[in-house]
C-alpha cells in the first residue's frame, strides 16, 4: 500500500466533503501537554468537563492501541450574522457565541469524520479509527496544532491562516502510518490584546487559562452565578467570544461554508424574556439542535435574568416577581429577587420583602438580601 498517494487521495476527498482543512498528526505522546495539564490540575484551573485522565487524555495508544496517525479537520464557521435583530427596549435580547450558531458542530464534525472513516476502510484492509470531537479525551488543539493546521494562540483557541480561530476541529486516529505534516511555527508575538481584554482575568498569561473564571464556563454552571461575575456577562446566554472578537487574526475573518452552521437570528440572539418562561418541550424544539442547548434551559434562564438586570429592564419586572414567587427552582428564585433589586422599580422594595415573608430556601433568602441592598444603594 503506497500510504503518501492514499494521504493525497484523503486530502482530496476531504475538500469534496467540504472540509476546509486536514492534517496529519503522530500519535506519539502529546508530552508537553501532559505537562501543561499537570500544571493546570496543581493549580485547579481546569473546567471539571474534561473527559478521560491526563493519560488518556495525552497518550493515544490509550484510545486505540495499534494507532500510528492521527487525521486531524478543521470547519470554518461564521463570525457576523446576517440580518441580526436589534436588542431595543421592551425586547432586550441575549446572545449564544458563534460556536453555538446553527446546527450541534459536534453533529457536523462526526458526520465529517465518519466519511473519511468510511473512505479509509474502502481503500485500506483492516482500517481502524476512533473519531472524536471536544467531548473525546484527546486535546482537538493540541492535535490540530501537531497536524499544521494552525497555532494555539494565547487566547487558548487555535489560529488558521485562511479562516482565524472560527473553526470546528475534530480528529480521528487511525491504525494507518500516514506521514505526519510539520507544525506551524507562526505565534502571536508581542501581542497580548487578549489577555488584557479577558472580562474575568481568565487567561492568566498567554497560553494558560484559568478555566473556572471563563465567562464561557460561568454561562454552563447551573447554580447561583458568583457575584463577581454578575457584572461581567452581559447579555451572554451561552459561551463568550471576546477572546477571539479582539484578536488581530480574526480581523475580516467570516466564512459561510455551511448552511447548517448558519444562524437563526431569532435564536442566537433571542428575545430574554420570552425565555423565562418557556416550557421544556418548547426549549427543546426551539434550541435543541444546538450545542448551547446541552446544559438544558436552566442555565440559560439565569443567564435571561441577569441580562435583564444589566440592561435594568423595567418592563420585564412583572415576569421576574412571578418567577421569585413561583418557580419551583431556587436558583431561578433567588435570581430574580436579586434582578428586581438590581434593576429597580419603584415596588421593588415592599415586593421583594413580601416575597421574603414566604420564602424557606437559606439561599434563596440571602439573595434576597442582596437585592434589598441593591435598592439601599441606588436610593440612597
Amino acid at each position: 500500500m503506497n500510504f503518501t498517494q492514499l494521504k493525497q487521495e484523503l486530502i482530496e476527498y476531504c475538500g469534496e466533503v467540504n472540509i476546509q482543512k486536514v492534517g496529519i498528526a503522530s500519535a506519539d505522546t502529546f508530552d508537553t501537554l501532559k505537562q501543561r495539564l499537570v500544571t493546570q490540575q496543581a493549580f485547579n484551573y481546569q473546567s471539571g468537563f474534561e473527559k478521560g485522565s491526563i493519560e488518556e487524555r495525552t497518550t493515544p495508544t490509550k484510545l486505540l492501541p495499534k494507532a500510528q496517525s492521527i487525521i486531524s479537520i478543521a470547519l470554518a464557521y461564521p463570525s457576523k450574522m446576517k440580518d441580526a435583530p436589534k436588542s431595543k427596549k421592551g425586547e432586550r435580547r441575549g446572545i449564544f457565541a458563534r460556536a453555538s450558531w446553527g446546527k450541534d458542530y459536534h453533529d457536523v464534525l462526526r458526520e465529517k469524520l465518519n466519511l473519511i472513516g468510511e473512505f479509509l476502510q474502502d481503500k485500506v484492509d483492516g482500517a481502524e479509527f476512533k473519531p472524536m470531537v471536544d467531548t473525546g479525551e484527546l486535546h482537538d488543539r493540541a492535535v490540530a496544532e501537531r497536524a499544521g493546521i494552525g497555532f494555539v494562540g494565547k487566547n487558548c483557541n487555535l489560529i488558521t491562516e485562511e479562516y482565524g480561530s472560527y473553526v470546528y476541529l475534530g480528529e480521528l486516529i487511525t491504525n494507518i502510518p500516514f506521514e505526519p505534516d510539520e507544525p506551524i511555527e507562526e505565534g502571536c508575538g508581542d501581542c497580548n490584546i487578549c489577555v488584557d481584554k479577558c472580562p474575568t482575568g481568565a487567561l492568566v498569561q498567554g497560553g494558560q487559562l484559568n478555566a473556572s473564571r471563563c465567562i464561557a464556563y460561568q454561562t454552563l454552571t447551573k447554580g447561583f452565578l458568583p457575584d463577581e461575575f454578575r457584572t461581567k456577562i452581559g447579555n451572554r446566554l451561552y459561551g463568550c467570544d471576546t477572546c477571539q472578537v479582539v484578536c488581530p487574526k480574526n480581523k475580516g475573518v467570516d466564512f459561510h461554508l455551511h448552511d447548517e452552521m448558519e444562524p437563526d437570528p431569532e435564536l442566537a440572539k433571542p428575545k430574554l424574556e420570552p425565555l423565562l418562561t418557556i416550557s421544556n418541550r418548547e426549549f427543546k424544539e426551539n434550541f435543541g439542535y444546538m450545542s448551547g442547548s446541552w446544559r438544558g434551559k436552566k442555565p440559560i434562564q439565569r443567564n435571561a435574568i441577569i441580562a435583564l438586570a444589566h440592561y435594568k429592564e423595567v418592563q420585564s419586572v412583572d415576569t421576574l416577581i412571578e418567577l421569585m414567587k413561583k418557580d419551583p427552582r431556587p436558583v431561578i428564585r433567588g435570581t430574580a429577587a436579586w434582578a428586581i433589586g438590581k434593576i429597580g422599580r419603584e415596588d421593588a422594595k415592599d415586593v421583594i420583602e413580601l416575597a421574603k415573608c414566604y420564602e424557606e430556601d437559606d439561599d434563596v433568602r440571602e439573595e434576597m438580601d442582596k437585592g434589598l441592598a441593591l435598592l439601599e444603594v441606588e436610593y440612597t
